[in-house]
């Protein structure tokens, strides 16, 4: 079994290998002591319906975390309990939801959405029983204030809300961000912050200072809690103080008559940071959105390690690297790949656009530079997306000058060969990036029918001789994989005896 799940892992690139660049989504490089904890029996063994005096530790970690988000965000209380970021933007918006319910204006059902937005954006919308309205962007990628307030115009008496990512999905802090939520709630609607992007705001700005009145945040990217996979995932949610009441709540079993019993408890008369009128853990009237009290409890211990150790001055040194890492990665392809968004400085947030679509015209898809990547021992950054045809990096503040240099120069490398296949020195099918990964197994092989070498194609930079990562599986349509689907079992007669 053990050489098994070995081998398993060796097909995997994982960040023990090389930064995984993918953009909105990138994981940091954990360090190990954040993770100790989750294999305590202490933590990990803890029933989440476990008597209250047998996890009063557990509720301490819950609480100092509660205060520190509150402390970084900027809110009047946290809610731990989604177990997902788009479980977060759910919670957040039934907390909207129930907030205009309660003052009678149940029937704002608006919801401003940029077309920058997550995609989760509207899809959470859709499941809170909002209607989407989109909002269109500038060419900039900024959102465009001139139609935000045609469209809360429009819908001033059904205005609900309007989700915004900041800094924004196209990599770039918005100037006006402060106008955009003035404008929201100057037509009654409340503002959503999709906080995918907190790992440029850490210790540099709060949403609740600058208009937010909620915000989720993925524990998985900027306070370290591993995803992907399927894997537990947490993303709570901070709110002003008056959505502080429509939280999910604190809920326990009563062991005598083994149903859910709702209660303020001790932890619901604590005051909330900042203020002292409203709980520091809401009053649960939109809903529970979990099916445990604190979620995916027994690893926010991972998070309460990588903030204890941080500080709040190594929080603000994080942001500040993350985002100085993005703009020397943009500076650097810039010249090769046109960096598609800047702010008004020439500068970019936390991660960076680069656009290949001029590439078009000579046969080569972004969809060819991303598995070439894998042959310099890369994971390609995020394709695509939110512009077809574009990678979306995001280095994080984990990697060294060195490892982006190393992404860097394997960048400018395919470039100088998709040059080649444009002029012509290279064929327009059977080239370098058109096959590309190439394995060990068509390496090794008798028959070698490329147009290029062996050691073109799997020795392209200096360090593949060194340590060299093989990808397991050679070129695949991924378009054909994924709308022609086929089983792998064994057939049903296997099973007959």
């Amino acid at each position: 079994m053990l050489r098994y799940l070995k081998k398993l892992e060796s097909r995997d690139l994982s960040l023990t290998t090389s930064m995984i660049p993918l953009g909105s989504c990138t994981m940091k490089l954990n360090s190990t002591a954040e993770m100790f904890p989750i294999s305590w029996p202490e933590i990990s063994k803890l029933h989440p319906f476990a008597p209250a005096e047998q996890a009063t530790g557990y509720k301490k970690i819950c609480e100092q975390l509660e205060d520190w988000l509150a402390e970084i965000t900027g809110f009047a209380a946290i809610s731990l309990q989604p177990n997902a970021g788009s479980q977060g933007e759910f919670a957040g918006l039934l907390a909207i939801r129930e907030y205009h319910a309660s003052r009678g204006e149940a029937h704002r059902n608006a919801c401003l959405i940029p077309t920058s937005a997550h995609g989760t954006n509207p899809a959470s919308a859709v499941m809170a029983g909002f209607k989407v309205v989109s909002v269109a962007c500038l060419k900039d990628g900024d959102i465009d204030l001139a139609d935000l307030r045609a469209k809360a115009d429009q819908h001033a008496d059904d205005l609900a809300a309007l989700m915004v990512t900041y800094p924004s999905t196209h990599g770039v802090f918005e100037p006006t961000i402060r106008e955009i939520c003035d404008i929201v709630h100057a037509h009654g609607g409340q503002v959503f912050m999709d906080g995918a992007n907190m790992n440029a705001q850490c210790g540099l700005c709060r949403p609740g200072d600058y208009g937010a009145d909620v915000c989720h945040l993925n524990l998985h990217k900027t306070f370290c809690i591993p995803h992907g996979g399927g894997g537990p995932g947490v993303g709570p949610i901070g709110v002003a103080k008056h959505l502080a009441p429509y939280l999910p709540r604190e809920f326990i079993l009563d062991p005598t008559t083994g149903k859910i019993v709702f209660g303020e408890g001790e932890r619901g008369k604590r005051p909330p940071h900042g203020n002292g009128s409203a709980p520091r853990h809401g009053g649960g009237k939109g809903g529970n959105v979990a099916a445990a009290p604190y979620g995916s409890a027994s690893i926010l211990t991972i998070t309460w390690m990588y903030i204890q150790m941080m500080g709040a001055d190594g929080l603000k040194r994080a942001s500040e690297i993350a985002i100085l890492n993005a703009n020397y990665i943009a500076k650097r392809l810039d010249p090769y790949f046109p960096v598609l968004f800047k702010g008004k400085h020439g500068l970019v947030a936390h991660e960076c656009i680069i656009d290949l679509r001029q590439w078009k015209s000579a046969g080569i898809e972004v969809e060819d530079v991303a598995k070439r990547l894998m042959d310099y021992g890369f994971h390609a950054p995020t394709v695509s997306w939110p512009v077809a045809g574009t990678m979306m990096i995001e280095p994080t503040e984990s990697e060294p000058k060195h490892e982006l240099d190393r992404f860097c120069d394997a960048m400018i490398s395919i470039h100088a060969e998709m040059k080649a296949i444009a002029n012509g020195k290279q064929d327009r099918q059977n080239n370098l990036l058109k096959n590309a990964p190439h394995t060990a197994r068509q390496i090794g092989s008798d028959k070698w029918d490329r147009a290029y070498s062996r050691e073109q194609a799997a020795f392209p930079a200096p360090w593949t001789r060194e340590h060299k990562f093989w990808p397991a599986v050679a070129r695949i349509d991924n378009v054909y994989g994924d709308r022609n689907l086929f089983c792998s079992c064994p057939p049903g007669e296997e099973f007959e005896s």
